[in-house]
């Protein structure tokens, strides 16, 4: 291993080949004229990315189209992954990485007087996805690459993200996210490949003179999908897989009969309501219009993959009978999951195959990943306007419904109740279809995302589809790709890793465990330590430039950065600070370490409780902020608008990871993850992946609190009484106080009483059962944080021990066991399985 002295500069350490670079430099100026058409001496920032982007675009499409070259000469298995999001954030950096270009594109650029840095700042970050779930698909298809499997994603290109988060008195104000509005220099738009949506309308019916019933669609409107590609490349190999991306388009872009009338409205009536579809992630769906637009959008995703899929099979093969054997779908959440109704309306009314044996197909081809147990996050879809909408699909829907309650009649004779429970359909109230038990009936493999997750998938949300299909729900770990948040992300401790244990950890992390020896080294210890201050440093600098917030690097730095929701409880964390912000105040606080706690996240436009946090963490932060008596002992941020990109810039900085979700609530998560990765020490309750993250980096170096799923379980059936917490613990009670009456808030003293009502009557999320072991967990981290040796040794570890967590790792898992998937060209390396093993006992 080499010696360990900390990098003097973010800069990467990689070997700029002369020629690459003037080949770069001359293709970048051909593009500055030929593409941008602007001259060097007039040519902005932005005209100068536009510029890079097409000259390493160029790179990849050349991998690209020898990768489909490949895919074709071998046939192999492919694997198709839908998805409604991608979070992909800022494409050229991470381009360059995976071609092993970042230090000669910025030596073409300082050849041309150009500053690299303020290139790579003007691309937007892609609007194409929220949360957790776009990120890991953008983490898979990668992962995908780098390790040589044959792959596409589906989605669709939204002209406009989610929305743009801004800050107003304290308040979120959402603002378009015109992320699109200078192009997309990394897509080619397919004017050639589109394919008819319909919707609406109604099904006929009729029998052929061979007795077989036939059903036909008709009179539906109609839109067509254009597709538009995006190539992905892989690290360290010319693997280049597809993303495919639909764009609505109107059959009639424009009637000049209209326009002559001087009805302008009317002449692109047609074309607006059709690109509609497309416009925005997420559309809200508190109306009935909104929610029409949602499940409009989703079918248009599916139906246009799925066309897309069947007519790529049928370029190479007679009929369609080969097509599992060729093809894995995976569907990530229920967003896709309407692609079982749409395959099987393809082969009974287009390919006129019969039931059972499309059906057998269709069963064959799909999987399913569950991304929640909460059961008002399981999507459903009211009859009614499915019936609207898509009369086929729910026809469709209704039989699939009845074959599989047959089949449990004739299993479980009069059991009524259990029949209701498995239905397709929820008839308590409005007549629901219940998505997820739609994708798990038409799914050979349903897998849960971290181990804890699909215990209680298999024990308690679909416990009888685990009996009645045992082996079906299985277990597959998220993970996150070490290429975009290590090395990517944290600049400084990529080179200590690379100089220290050379290059290969990049594409197998479980090489990070080669750490282990160097935790007690008092001279890596020193070097840790000056990556991450560097880190808090330039995130202290960035923080004040951009946003006037005064942060001291020399503090711990708390952070708390995921989609604002009441079960990922934020709020826990906000009580805990008003805690600190009292003993600071009346000189009970001299144990407490400084310590600044950073929030990032966006609430759900129509979600107000959720807003009404943010507000408060703004209003507790006014007053933290500005208290002479508190001065640099404590301190509140929150960034707005959280991305990827922020997130790249968060991340490396962190010291302490709040991962605070009810035990029982979180899927997975993948901020854990990212976190740990770059050496933050969780503070978390045991759900979702936390266990293994806990169990992998050793208890003795996590910060573990809260009840159990088993125990607030418990809880329930006893009867839950959240008040009776104000009569044992003052400081909760005065901290609730505080936030109710208005002392963060004067000029509107019940703004905040809401939300203390909902803790103190029903507390759905266990907050005030949690928050004494939540404080005890702080003071935990207070004594630990005192000792910079411990703390370091303890953050070394956990960089050590997260090689489990690739996405690599993640979709061999998917290719072995779910998709059976071999890798078509090599991958970048060969990994081996990550131990699961556990470092200490808790």
């Amino acid at each position: 291993m080499a010696s360990h002295t900390a990098p003097t500069s973010s800069k990467r350490q990689s070997t700029v080949k002369p020629g690459d670079q003037d080949k770069l430099r001359e293709d970048i100026l051909r593009h500055l004229v030929f593409t941008v058409g602007k001259a060097s001496e007039k040519a902005a920032p932005h005209d100068w990315f536009m510029a890079v982007a097409h000259a390493v675009r160029d790179r990849m499409t050349e991998d690209w189209l020898l990768t489909q070259e490949r895919f074709s000469h071998h046939e192999a298995k492919r694997v198709y992954y839908l998805s409604l999001e991608y979070l992909l954030g800022r494409m050229m950096v991470n381009s360059l990485y995976n071609l092993d270009l970042l230090e000669t594109c910025r030596a073409a650029l300082n050849d041309l007087g150009v500053d690299f840095e303020t290139v790579r700042a003007v691309e937007e970050d892609a609007g194409l996805g929220n949360g957790g779930l776009g990120r890991l698909a953008a983490c898979f298809m990668d992962s995908l690459a780098t390790l040589g499997y044959t792959a596409c994603g589906y989605g669709i290109r939204y002209e406009y993200g989610m929305f743009h988060q801004d800050i107003e008195q304290g308040e979120q104000v959402e603002r378009p996210d015109n992320w699109l509005r200078f192009g997309n220099p990394w897509e080619f738009p397919r004017t050639d490949i589109t394919f008819e949506i319909h919707f609406g309308g109604k099904v006929s019916h009729h029998r052929e003179e061979d007795g077989v019933s036939r059903y036909h669609w008709v009179e539906t409107d109609t839109v067509l999908a254009m597709a538009c590609d995006l190539p992905v490349p892989g690290h360290g190999t010319k693997a280049t897989n597809s993303l495919r991306l639909w764009t609505a388009r109107g059959t009639h872009e424009f009637d000049l009969r209209f326009f002559n009338r001087g009805d302008y409205a009317e002449a692109v009536a047609n074309k607006n309501a059709s690109e509609n579809l497309t416009m925005v992630l997420y559309p809200d769906d508190s109306t009935a219009e909104g929610r029409e637009l949602r499940l409009k959008q989703q079918y248009f995703f599916v139906s246009a993959s799925l066309q897309d899929i069947v007519q790529r099979h049928l370029h190479h093969h007679p009929d369609l009978t080969s097509l599992a054997d060729k093809v894995a779908i995976q569907l990530n959440d229920t967003h896709p999951s309407l692609s079982i109704p749409e395959m099987m309306r393809l082969l009974l009314d287009v390919h006129h195959w019969e039931w059972d044996q499309a059906w057998d197909l269709t069963t064959r081809l799909f999987s399913y990943t569950n991304h929640t147990i909460m059961p008002e996050a399981l999507e459903t879809w009211s009859v009614g306007l499915l019936e609207r909408c898509l009369p086929r699909h729910l026809q469709l829907i209704y039989e699939i419904n009845h074959r599989l309650l047959e089949t449990v009649r004739h299993q479980h004779p009069g059991d009524n109740s259990l029949l209701q429970r498995l239905s397709l359909i929820d008839e308590s109230g409005e007549r629901r279809v219940r998505m997820a038990h739609l994708s798990i009936v038409g799914s050979h493999h349903v897998n849960g995302v971290a181990k804890l997750h699909t215990q209680l998938l298999q024990t308690t949300t679909f416990a009888d589809f685990h009996a009645l299909y045992p082996g079906k729900i299985v277990n597959v770990t998220n993970g996150i790709t070490p290429r975009r948040w290590l090395n990517e992300s944290n600049v400084r401790l990529s080179a200590l890793l690379s100089d220290t244990l050379g290059q290969g950890w990049k594409n197998d992390l479980t090489q990070l465990a080669n750490l282990v020896p160097l935790a007690d080294n008092e001279s890596f210890q020193q070097s840790f330590r000056a990556v991450k201050h560097a880190n808090k440093e330039a995130l202290a600098d960035y923080l004040q430039r951009h946003h006037s917030m005064i942060v001291n690097p020399h503090t711990l730095f708390d952070v708390q950065i995921k989609r604002i929701h009441e079960y990922k409880r934020q709020l826990l964390n906000v009580l805990g600070v008003v805690v600190r912000y009292n003993r600071l105040r009346s000189g009970m606080g001299e144990h407490l370490v400084p310590r600044t706690v950073i929030f990032s996240g966006k609430a759900a436009p129509g979600y107000q409780a959720a807003k009404r946090i943010i507000a408060l963490i703004h209003a507790v932060a006014e007053v933290v902020n500005h208290d002479p008596l508190v001065h640099d002992r404590l301190k509140v941020a929150f960034i707005p608008n959280y991305n990827v990109t922020i997130a790249l810039r968060l991340i490396p900085a962190a010291e302490l990871s709040e991962q605070i979700s009810t035990a029982g609530t979180e899927a997975s998560g993948t901020g854990n993850m990212k976190l740990a990765l770059n050496g933050a020490l969780t503070l978390g309750t045991l759900d979702g992946a936390n266990i293994e993250i806990g169990e992998a980096v050793g208890w003795d170096n996590f910060f573990t609190f809260g009840a159990t799923t088993e125990q607030l379980a418990q809880l329930r059936h006893e009867g839950y009484h959240p008040h009776e917490f104000l009569n044992t613990h003052a400081e909760l009670r005065q901290a609730l106080d505080m936030i109710s009456q208005g002392y963060f808030s004067p000029n509107r003293p019940d703004y905040f009483a809401g939300l203390v009502d909902e803790l103190v009557q029903r507390d759905r999320f266990f907050l005030l059962a949690d928050f004494e072991a939540y404080l005890a967990a702080q003071d935990r981290v207070d004594d630990v944080y005192r000792n910079p040796s411990e703390w370091t040794r303890r953050s070394i570890l956990n960089v050590a021990h997260m090689g489990l967590f690739s996405s690599d790792r993640c979709i061999e898992e998917y290719a072995h066991h779910i998709w059976q998937l071999q890798a078509t060209q090599p991958a970048a390396s060969k990994r081996k399985p990550a131990s699961r093993k556990r470092v200490s006992s808790k």
